[in-house]
């Protein structure tokens, strides 16, 4: 029985993205979903916070 896979994660996550759309230059009707026009780019950050202070953790 394999174990939690990461890349799992990272492919849910690129489909759960890719299914509410993303943001299309030139389409200035709506408003700013930080979400939509800037989920990944949260996504990143948020597990490189998480990566570093794991990191860190782990070293001392």
């Amino acid at each position: 029985m394999p174990g939690p896979n990461p890349f799992r994660w990272a492919a849910r996550f690129a489909d759960w993205f890719e299914q509410r759309g993303v943001y299309v230059p030139g389409e200035e009707n709506h408003t700013v979903d930080p979400w939509r026009d800037f989920g990944w780019l949260i996504v990143v950050w948020v597990l490189g916070i998480g990566g570093l202070i794991l990191f860190f953790a782990l070293a001392t």
